[in-house]
């Protein structure tokens, strides 16, 4: 199984808390005006690696791992096995960003797959006229820290609340 994949970045902080691994994979159907990536936006962009090469990558590295783009949920099989990997084999967590909202994963069974596996889906389309520079880890208002593993538990949408203040 392969990944069509634009590059990895590590020791980044902006795509969640902490010292994360980025993975930025091709393909976006979203096009949202304004966005960030849209050198991302087309599915040959970058080149297909294999999970197990993108698995191998991330375990050289510290620090929990992020899945952005493109957007991931567009290659929702390789994304979910690899997630499955990086949390079972590596006991790391992972969020996801995805131009889908939370109820639009939950209706498609394959997307809805990778969801066990994440910590933090980070859903909507980026909406430039709701641009916020204040928001923590997203772009627009309408986006959501959504809390997946407790949104599964209650049947509804949980937000991740995160202090970045330390804890003594």
């Amino acid at each position: 199984m392969e990944i069509q994949l634009i590059r990895i970045v590590e020791d980044t902080t902006v795509d969640g808390p902490g010292w994360r691994t980025s993975v930025y994979c091709a393909g976006c159907r979203h096009a949202c005006a304004g966005c960030h990536n849209p050198e991302t936006w087309s599915f040959t962009a970058g080149e297909a690696v294999s999970v197990a090469d993108v698995f191998d990558r991330i375990a050289q590295t510290e620090g929990n791992v992020t899945f952005s783009g493109g957007d991931p949920m567009y290659q929702a099989e390789a994304f979910t096995e690899l997630a499955r990997r990086i949390v079972t084999e590596l006991h790391r967590t992972v969020w996801c960003y995805t131009g889908f909202t939370f109820d639009e994963v939950m209706a498609d069974a394959t997307m809805r797959r990778m969801l066990p596996y994440l910590e933090v889906l980070v859903d909507g389309p980026f909406i430039a006229a709701e641009r916020d520079l204040d928001l923590m880890f997203r772009g627009s208002r309408n986006q959501r820290l959504v809390d997946v593993q407790a949104s599964l538990k209650a049947g509804h949408v949980i937000e991740f609340e995160w202090d970045p203040r330390p804890k003594f």
